[in-house]
């Protein structure tokens, strides 16, 4: 009887799809930006859903953080919480991809 590959046990070589992944990243050099597109889909949760709908664009250049907003109040309420945005977003990625961060 003969087993198919379906039913063989996972060896040390086997690795699992986050791994993978990860690596294919890492060859073709698209970390940086799998990151940054992951700040932006995340920022209704990293910010708030409230701050997050007044929120016109973002994007990341020279590890700076670039929030554009549409009120006066928001660009306000961001300016006061500066540090704990870059936390949070350096948090969400598992590594320091912004230091800080300009508002618009």
């Amino acid at each position: 009887m003969t087993k198919r590959a379906i039913d063989r046990i996972p060896t040390r070589d086997d690795i699992s799809i986050k791994q993978a992944v990860e690596k294919w990243l890492d060859a073709y050099r698209l970390r940086r930006k799998f990151d940054v597109s992951s700040i932006v889909n995340a920022w209704p949760e990293i910010i708030g859903p409230y701050i997050a709908k007044r929120t016109l664009q973002i994007y990341v250049k020279d590890k700076k953080l670039f929030v554009k907003v549409e009120s006066a109040v928001v660009k306000h309420e961001l300016t006061i919480r500066r540090r704990q945005i870059v936390g949070r977003v350096n948090e969400h990625v598992g590594q320091v991809i912004v230091e800080d961060v300009v508002i618009l």
